[in-house]
């Protein structure tokens, strides 16, 4: 078809960009806030809001994350590219629903695209100890997170559930249609708050699209060493536990082991680790599972639009294997000790994580040598975490 002059070159001018999406992101200091927060900048689609009480996380994460995104600008960045490195962090405590509030109304109705809810207490031990503590942070923040996106027509909801919600399970590897039956107070919370979410998605189907991500175990660091794991206080988990103790922070002369005589290879509990950058991954997948062309929904026996995923490798390690994997890469001779076997512990948490492969794309391919070089990487590059800044 012949053109006149100066009609080729409008039509077919390059499109402006799609305006970015805002995602808050709760939680968003956090060890695996942090990793998600980066992992949605550097797709430069989204405007990532960080809301954050630092009660077990650093603000100066975030600081990190900027540097980390902006470094990985091209030269000749957008205005639109550079607003996507930059996080707008708030201090907010989400059991407080005023200081909610005032998160949404800075960017008004429909200001926000969608939520990724990161932010919970998470310690199987502590939740038996203070139970009433872990019910109001973990439950009742999300139902005032939900009722006040409801409020500003934010309806993208994803949650950070996690495996503790199957208990102990009849069959290993566990597919998400494991009946769920938590045995602590912590995987109880998060049964508690999935129940309501698929409820809102029940109640209101035209209107509401969210999924659950049970996490497995997440590890590691992102390989540059500038964001990674630093719990306040002495770390609940083995892995940051292990690098605590290579790196002198935990002077503990000896790692206690909680049983030897679970009905396991090796006789200690087995989890199932993957890369905290693949776990990220698994949250943009998620996200994005939650556009409006999204076909993710379309097997659901009910209107609602609600699902729940594993993320995890599909395999197993025990706590044993662990410690030889961070002997390998730290150098540091662990000793150990069996311990009685400690309350809520449950013999084998290990994913099927097919649905997830096949519905949202899901992978996890970093074995745990790369999964141990990396936190080792942080830990030798901040010995001290985060709170030398």
């Amino acid at each position: 078809m012949a053109m006149v002059n100066g009609d080729a070159s409008s039509s077919y001018a390059a499109a402006s960009p799609e305006p970015l999406k805002r995602v808050l992101v709760t939680g968003g200091a956090g060890y695996i806030g942090s990793h998600i927060v980066l992992t949605l900048q550097e797709t430069r689609k989204y405007k990532v809001v960080s809301v954050d009480n630092y009660h077990n996380s650093f603000p100066a994460a975030l600081t990190r994350l900027n540097e980390i995104a902006q470094a990985a600008l091209p030269e000749n960045a957008t205005n639109q590219e550079k607003d996507s490195a930059a996080v707008d962090s708030h201090t907010c405590d989400l059991t407080n629903p005023a200081q909610v509030r005032a998160v949404f109304e800075k960017y008004g109705k429909g200001g926000i695209w969608g939520v990724i809810h990161v932010a919970a207490y998470k310690s199987v031990g502590e939740s038996t100890e203070v139970p009433l503590t872990y019910y109001l942070n973990n439950v009742s923040a999300t139902v005032c997170l939900l009722q006040t996106m409801s409020e500003f027509d934010c309806v993208r909801f994803v949650y950070s559930s996690s495996a503790t919600v199957y208990g102990t399970p009849p069959i290993i590897p566990i597919p998400e249609s494991t009946r769920l039956k938590a045995d602590s107070p912590y995987g109880k919370s998060k049964i508690m708050s999935e129940t309501i979410i698929q409820d809102l998605c029940q109640a209101e189907p035209d209107r509401w699209r969210a999924i659950s991500l049970r996490y497995f175990n997440p590890a590691g660091a992102h390989p540059s060493g500038l964001i990674g794991e630093d719990p306040r206080g002495r770390p609940g988990n083995l892995l940051p536990l292990l690098a605590h103790m290579a790196v002198g922070r935990v002077k503990d002369p000896k790692l206690r082991v909680f049983g030897d005589d679970y009905p396991t290879p090796d006789g200690t509990c087995v989890r199932d680790y993957l890369h905290v950058m693949d776990l990220a991954k698994g949250h943009l997948l998620a996200l994005e599972a939650l556009a409006p062309d999204s076909k993710v929904f379309d097997s659901c026996s009910d209107p609602a639009r609600y699902k729940a995923y594993n993320l995890g490798k599909g395999k197993g390690m025990s706590v044993l294997q662990i410690v030889e994997a961070m002997r390998n890469a730290t150098g540091y001779d662990y000793k150990c000790e069996v311990v009685g076997r400690r309350r809520g512990d449950v013999p084998d948490l290990t994913a099927d994580p097919a649905l997830a492969e096949a519905e949202l794309g899901f992978k996890a391919p970093q074995n745990l040598e790369t999964m141990c070089r990396d936190l080792w990487n942080w830990q030798q590059k901040n010995p001290d975490g985060y709170g030398a800044e």
